[in-house]
């Protein structure tokens, strides 16, 4: 009996940003569903995978967390460069850290696939009476680079769950588009989390 091919799409979402801007609490609230105030930081990069079904279409989120230490940016290409988004983090407490961010940008549009789906997370909203950066200027500046911002707070869990929704909503749209309505056929049927256990090993695709 001949298997039937899988129709799961996988995207890979790789983030970037300065260290302690709150990446790995991103993406361990919103894989697992938890939060640690003495995350440890991430060496080199960590992988996690979260799968969805998205308008009828399974959906796997491949996410590599990297490091924000200086001495790991140079390996920044080995995970971006087949990337099909990027996840920018900063730390509304720190200009810095914007900066970082904006810097990001500039090597991404260098040296990152051309349609790269950009999303900027002003990190750590619940520390809003501390915000160092006016979100007004934060969203003009993902505008005029078409990226999308989002307040985030790996603590209280807000805006996680709607920003990786849009990224793979959004990501789902490019390549409906890229495959000439292949996907349009399928039927609405909303999201539905089908797994949320992370995968033990990444696939071999990414540092090749």
């Amino acid at each position: 009996m001949v298997a039937k091919p899988s129709n799961n799409i996988s995207f890979k979402l790789v983030l970037l940003g300065d260290g302690r801007v709150g990446k790995t609490s991103l993406v361990v609230r919103y894989v697992n569903n938890v939060f640690s105030e003495k995350q440890e930081a991430t060496i080199q990069a960590s992988y996690l995978t979260k799968r969805l079904i998205i308008e009828g279409v399974p959906v796997t989120l491949s996410i590599w967390d990297t490091a924000g230490q200086e001495r790991f940016h140079a390996l920044g290409p080995i995970y971006y460069r087949d990337a099909d988004a990027a996840l920018l983090v900063y730390d509304i407490t720190s200009n810095e850290t914007f900066d970082r961010v904006t810097k990001w940008v500039k090597e991404l549009q260098q040296m990152a696939p051309g349609d790269i789906t950009m999303t900027i997370a002003a990190n750590k909203s619940d520390l809003v009476r501390s915000n160092k950066i006016d979100i007004q200027e934060a969203e003009s500046y993902a505008t005029s680079i078409g990226a999308r911002l989002f307040m985030t707070s790996a603590k209280s869990g807000t805006g996680i769950d709607e920003m990786f929704l849009d990224i793979a909503k959004r990501l789902m749209d490019k390549r409906r588009e890229n495959t000439e309505g292949l996907l349009t056929a399928v039927p609405k049927r909303g999201l539905v989390i089908i797994d949320d256990e992370p995968d033990k090993e990444p696939p071999p695709r990414c540092c090749s």
